[in-house]
Order: structure tokens, then sequence, then C-alpha cells
């Protein structure tokens, strides 16, 4: 008995193949581009995806004994808020419009300004670039020959799941993040319809994640080597199904990932928005709720640093944090503000800009470094205070992502946020929590709770020092202060 959990990304789709216990069998991870045919605008085949899912589940397949006569169920996962459109005959009318497209910021300013707070009420966000509904508007107003052959809108992840399955199906998480789906309902939104004057009958069935949504049709078992009939759950976006990943399925565990982007993650039993809006509101892949602050620049400052600022080789990180590891907590009164690509929480500001405060003749590259570290950490403090404003319930945190791997970067964020940190058993993220759905849908569990009990297990944990504590909460005043500082001179070099 086996499990295929598949994890379309933006650069990448990656399919992990599950045992009954949690053991992962085999992974494979094909590549796909991303075009970027004007400044600010992100798009991407949806053929490509479907060519290299297909050929990821044929490898995976090959390479393992099952054959896929093993497999009992299929999870996905995926890049949330992209624009799929498909006409009559399920033909894409155009490129996919990505998550990180900027080109609607006119249309989320519209939607905003016309709304108001109907919009948190409706929806439990805001319109921000990344989300769906803005981008069918832009369509809408831009290409209103295209807006009118729509009969199809779906996410990335559920234009796979149409290829396997034939039908027109997503999941809850994922829609959360559209600006259509009434949060607390758990269904599309009615007035977002209505304001839009878009036809409900264009928008896929929503079912929650662990529910299955359709079986393999004879066509994709031709196409992948899959067994005909194989069931396919609802799964989730990436954030909710990593979060499965790493069992943050219930109130006290907070999830903080550390990848390209930094993201803070609770679950909530009850739904709950932030007034202003500054922590998004989703449904959880698990039945429940949960509130998510997402900072654009986490790891990828670290990437920036080694590969472009100080242009070394492969084996540049280890150098860099070791010498990070020499300067004492605080890196001696420097501070680093991550916004290299703007900022999203708690700012929601594009012209934020990555700045380093307080550099004397003192200072050297170790400093800088460690500097980095703790200012991605500081942008992530600022979400959880949000949280705990909120009256979030925060016990312990489980990390995940390439920045997870620095045992100094796990220590910096116990230290930072006074709380234990733990890495479980899991690295693979998203494409392992969308197995787990996999198997509570194909009923080898009962809930997500409990597949996540047994498959599950911490496997290191980070305590906090408590000497470092009270330096790293002043340098988080003085990080917490510079932005409403700086705000005004981020937008006059935008001009220059």
């Amino acid at each position: 008995m086996s499990f295929l959990g598949i994890d379309l990304g933006t650069s990448a789709v990656k399919l992990l193949l599950m045992d009954g216990v949690g053991q992962v069998i085999q992974t494979v991870s094909k590549e796909y581009p991303v075009y970027y045919p004007k400044t600010g605008w992100a798009e991407q085949n949806p053929e490509d995806w479907w060519q290299a899912t297909r050929d990821g589940i044929k490898e995976i397949l090959e390479n393992t004994d099952s054959t896929g006569k093993n497999v009992q169920g299929i999870g996905l996962s995926g890049q949330m808020h992209g624009l799929v459109m498909l006409d009559q005959n399920n033909q894409i009318l155009m490129p996919a419009i990505l998550w990180c497209d900027q080109r609607t910021q006119a249309e989320c300013d519209y939607i905003n300004d016309k709304l108001g707070d109907k919009l948190s009420e409706y929806t439990g966000n805001k319109a921000l670039t990344g989300f769906t509904a803005p981008k069918i508007l832009w369509v809408k107003r831009n290409y209103p020959k295209v807006y009118e052959q729509i009969r199809h809108v779906l996410l990335p992840k559920d234009y796979i799941r149409l290829k396997l399955t034939g039908e027109y199906a997503t999941d809850v998480s994922d829609a959360s993040g559209t600006l259509l789906f009434d949060v607390n309902k758990r269904q599309w939104s009615a007035e977002m319809l209505d304001f839009l004057a878009l036809d409900k009958k264009v928008l896929p069935t929503c079912y929650e994640s662990y529910e299955v949504t359709g079986k393999i049709t004879k066509e994709a078992a031709l196409a992948t080597d899959l067994p005909l009939g194989v069931k396919v759950v609802g799964g989730g976006g990436d954030q909710a199904c990593g979060a499965v990943g790493t069992g943050v399925v219930s109130p006290g565990i907070v999830s903080v990932a550390l990848g390209t982007s930094g993201v803070v993650f609770a679950c909530q039993e009850n739904y709950a928005v932030d007034s202003l809006n500054r922590l998004h509101s989703f449904c959880h892949a698990n039945g429940k709720w949960h509130v998510m602050g997402v900072m654009l620049s986490a790891a990828s400052c670290l990437k920036w640093w080694v590969e472009e600022a100080n242009r070394l080789d492969g084996k540049g990180y280890n150098f860099l944090l070791e010498g990070a590891e020499q300067i004492p907590a605080g890196s001696e009164g420097l501070v680093f503000l991550p916004y290299l690509m703007g900022e999203r929480t708690p700012y929601s500001d594009p012209d934020a800009r990555g700045s380093f405060i307080g550099l004397t003749m003192r200072h050297n590259r170790n400093h800088m470094t460690r500097a980095i570290l703790e200012g991605v950490i500081f942008g992530l403090r600022d979400s959880l205070e949000i949280a705990y404003r909120q009256g979030v319930c925060v016990q312990r945190i489980r990390v995940s992502g390439g920045g997870a791997k620095s045992k100094l970067w796990r220590s910096i964020l116990a230290n930072v946020f006074g709380l234990p940190v733990d890495v479980v058993n899991s690295v693979e993220g998203p494409a392992f929590g969308a197995a787990i759905l996999a198997a509570v849908g194909a009923g080898a569990f009962k809930s997500v709770e409990e597949a996540c009990s047994v498959l599950i297990e911490t496997v290191d944990i980070v305590e906090p020092d408590k000497a470092a504590q009270p330096k790293y909460q002043a340098m988080y005043g003085v990080y917490h202060s510079l932005y409403e500082t700086l705000q005004d001179t981020f937008k006059a070099i935008k001009k220059i």
C-alpha cells in the first residue's frame, strides 16, 4: 500500500511516494520554465505542468517495485492563487498568470476601494496582487474577447486534477486564496461573484482537502501507468499541505517555513480574522482554519548574500554561516531589513527595500551574515506578534524549508521567538502533506490528526537561550521601528 503526493511548485513539480507507515519510498522532481513577458509579469504554460507531472509519475513508478499497483490514493498540492482559464473544449485560453505576478495592482485598488470592510466580511482577506480574483478582473478589462470564452477557471494544481480525473474540482484551502471564497462558510462567496459579475458555473466544485474528488481515468492511466480508478483527494495549497506534512494540525504548534519566502502558520479551531487583514485567514486542510503571515524574502536573502553579493562557490553557505557563528547575538548593533522583494506581512508594500542599518568600521562580513539571519527572523516575529494579538495559542514552533537546515538559524529562531523549535522527520514539505491527505481519503486513517500523530515525530529540539533573549528583545524593538521611519525614503528611492 502506497500513496502519491504531487506538489506543483513554481519552478518544478515534486512527486513523493509514501508507504503506509510514512516512509518515503521515492521522490522525483521535474522542472519547467517561468516566463516573464513584461516587467512584473510571471506566466507559465499549464501543459508544461502536465507533461512534467506525467513524466514524473512514470519515472517514480519505474524506480519502485510497486509498478503503480499498490498506489491507493493521490494527493495534490501546489502554488496558490494562479489563474488557469479554459474554454468549452478545455483548451487553454492564455498562459496561466502566477501568484508572483504583479500586473493587477489597479484591480486590487478597485476591489479594496469599492468593497472596503465588506471584502473582509465576504472573504476574510483583502485584495493583493497575488490573489486570483484581481487576475480575472484584469483579463476582463484587458482581454475581453478571452474573458467571453471562459468556461472554467482553475487553480494550478487543479489543472493536474482535471488531466488525471476529468473533474473540475478544488479544495477549501486553495480556494481560500482566490478572494472568491467565503472562508468562514467554506463555500464560494455569492457576494464576490455578484460584485465581479462572475458566473458560479465557471468555478470548480469545492471539497475538503481529504475528500475524494475523482478517480484516475482510462486516458490518464495510459498516460501515467497509474492503475485505473485510483482515488484523487482534494489536496491543498502548498502552505496548508506543508503544515500537514509537519504535523501542524492543532492549536499550540505554529509552523515557520524558512523557504524562498517566510511563513508563520497557525492552526485555529474556529474562524477568526485580523482586523487589519495583515494576516491571511484561510481554511486549513484538516477541516479547521488557519492564519498565516507571509514575508516575501526569507532564505532568498541568504541566497542573495552568498551567490550575488559575495559570489562564492557552492561551499559559500557553510563558509559564511561558520563566520556568523563567531558573532554575538545582535550582531553588535547591526540590523538588516529583509525587504529585497518588497513586503507582504505586515506592511503589504512593494516599494519597501532591503537595508543594513547601524554599520560601523567594526563590522565585517561575518556581522552582516548574522544580521541577515536575524533580520529574517525579526520579520517573521512581526507575524507572530499579530497572531498573539489575535488570540492564537503558541507553545512551540515547527520549522521547515531550506533555511531550517542551519542549526544557527534554528537557534536564532528559538531565541527571537522565545519558544522551543522542533525539527520533525518530514523534510519533504507539501508533497508529504499531500500524500498524508491521500492516505486519509483512501481510508488508511480516520482523520488528518490521526495520520499526523502516527506518521510524524520530532527528531531535534532547540531550546531558547535565556541569556540571549534580552538582547534579541531589544534588537527586535529597533527592527520593528525602522519600517515606519524609512517608509517615505523607500518611496523616494523608487522615483529616482
